[in-house]
């Protein structure tokens, strides 16, 4: 199982920033994680200098949202749907998406059931719930 450290993560999507500003070719991942990070022009300076990314504190304390956790659960996402895992994240995905009208915002809601699926996990000491997360997902796809 592939368990990158917070420094790979962080050093991969700036590799992935500097290749794209440098018009370089990228790797599938990179092109995915380029394409979010296009989406989100308001972390382009966290990614523009991999010693600060690595040396940035991003803790609850600070406030402030961390570029590389939202960027990873948008690759998280974006890999859920395109293999339908777990089961039903796709069509609940794509109902997501119609009711806001934007894919986007889809992922963004999607992100706080994922997010509250794994804090559950961890307070609860059980495995995350898979079930609970989709019905998450399509009950916000109903509202």
């Amino acid at each position: 199982m592939f368990n990158p450290s917070q420094h790979d993560v962080r050093r991969f999507f700036c590799e992935a920033y500097r290749k794209h500003k440098g018009n370089e070719i990228l790797t599938p991942l990179e092109a995915i994680a380029r394409d979010w990070i296009m989406e989100h022009p308001e972390y382009h300076e966290a990614l523009r200098d991999v010693e600060e990314a690595l040396a940035a504190d991003y803790s609850v304390e600070r406030g402030q949202t961390n570029p590389f956790l939202h960027l990873s659960m948008h690759l998280s996402i974006t890999e859920q749907i395109s293999i339908d895992q777990p089961p039903g994240i796709r069509g609940a995905f794509q109902l997501l998406a119609q009711r806001r009208g934007s894919e986007h915002e889809a992922h963004h809601e999607i992100m706080e059931c994922l997010g509250e699926m794994i804090w559950n996990a961890q307070r609860s000491g059980m495995p995350p719930d898979a079930t609970v997360y989709i019905d998450s997902v399509r009950r916000r796809a109903q509202h």
